[in-house]
């Protein structure tokens, strides 16, 4: 089965034919280091989120979806919004989020955290190149929402997508709100809204 994994601005799936595990460099230090961990983001993290953004957009978009400038202010600013899953001390994969205070997502939206807000802005979601078809973007996602659903006062997350992953968006538990009014690179999307609701069934139940 073909894991879908994506990122917004463009949220487009990759694929990997044969999975390959990544190679640590700190492999020889494997029982000081946890074996698979979901932490949030540091700046500390930030060169390593934008190479793996980098490798995976450029090569079919051209662009990334945050700068790394864009990515060391949201992880300044707003870590606690992030998640990253880390292997023997390596990421392999990354979602970064931001405070949003308006009904619908703006294209000021793209760059700006605001926050104190009751709405996430989902930017981006990238798996190492190594580690797609392994099922982790799906896996991140899921413990990301849970995550979200643990933080006072979080009551929806927001991202867009173009036409043809709306249906995959729709069986994660996203709902469309229709056409976005952001516009990339002359590219179309819609915009989908996940309700982060039945917080007290969460923190029974994901470890909260």
């Amino acid at each position: 089965m073909t894991q879908q994994v994506s990122g917004s601005p463009f949220l487009k799936p990759f694929f990997l034919k044969t999975p390959v595990r990544v190679v640590s460099s700190l492999r020889q230090r494997r029982h000081t280091l946890p074996a698979s961990e979901f932490r949030n983001l540091t700046p500390q993290d930030a060169i390593s989120v934008f190479e793996i953004e980098r490798e995976a957009f450029v090569s079919v978009s051209g662009e990334c979806p945050l700068t790394l400038d864009e990515v060391l202010n949201f992880l300044s600013q707003c870590p606690e919004l992030s998640l990253g899953w880390f292997e023997e001390g390596q990421l392999v994969a990354f979602i970064i989020g931001s405070g949003w205070d308006k009904e619908r997502l703006s294209q000021e939206a793209m760059t700006q955290h605001v926050p104190n807000t009751p709405t996430v802005h989902i930017h981006v979601l990238s798996v190492h190149r190594h580690c797609r078809q392994q099922g982790k973007g799906s896996i991140l996602l899921w413990r990301y929402l849970q995550y979200l659903r643990c933080m006072p006062g979080l009551r929806r997350a927001l991202l867009i997508c173009e036409d043809f992953l709306v249906p995959f968006y729709l069986k994660a538990g996203f709902k469309e709100k229709g056409p976005s009014a952001i516009s990339v690179s002359n590219m179309q999307f819609h915009e989908m809204e996940y309700a982060l609701g039945g917080q007290a069934y969460a923190r029974r139940n994901s470890g909260c």
